[in-house]
């Protein structure tokens, strides 16, 4: 696989570009383009959901995006090391029904020395909201 720059150990710049790389890839909601950022056996906890690959790793994306409409994500830097990044976010989303949620979360990422992502674990909390009550249109 070609290098997927930038490349670890990270500096707190480069640890900045990955993450904005990571969040206009997910804000564009599409699976394909955002698990081309995980090595092919990447495993992913998120939430209580346990994944590995980007099979599975698509499938859940695209399942995700049905169910979570008008999807938009912000994500903050936290921390990095070496080859691993911490990341805050919260993003928006409503369901069928209408009904507006923002979900918090921390992200602990590491990634393999082409710079793709092979590990993912995700916290994440939802939060019911009014539709006013939105942060990010």
């Amino acid at each position: 696989m070609e290098p997927r720059h930038p490349l670890p150990p990270f500096t707190e710049e480069t640890a900045k570009q990955k993450i904005q790389m990571a969040e206009d890839a997910w804000n564009s909601k599409d699976p394909e383009r955002v698990s081309k950022a995980y090595t092919p056996d990447s495993e992913w906890r998120n939430r209580n959901v346990f994944l590995r690959g980007r099979d599975e790793i698509i499938a859940f994306l695209k399942d995700k995006w049905a169910k979570e409409q008008d999807y938009k994500l912000k994500k903050e830097y936290w921390a990095h090391t070496g080859n691993r990044i911490a990341v805050r976010f919260e993003y928006e989303y409503h369901n069928d029904a209408g009904q507006w949620f923002r979900a918090y979360g921390n992200e602990n990422w590491e990634f393999d020395e082409n710079g793709y992502m092979a590990k993912r674990f995700a916290s994440i909390n939802d939060l019911p909201i009014d539709e006013k009550d939105r942060k990010f249109r």
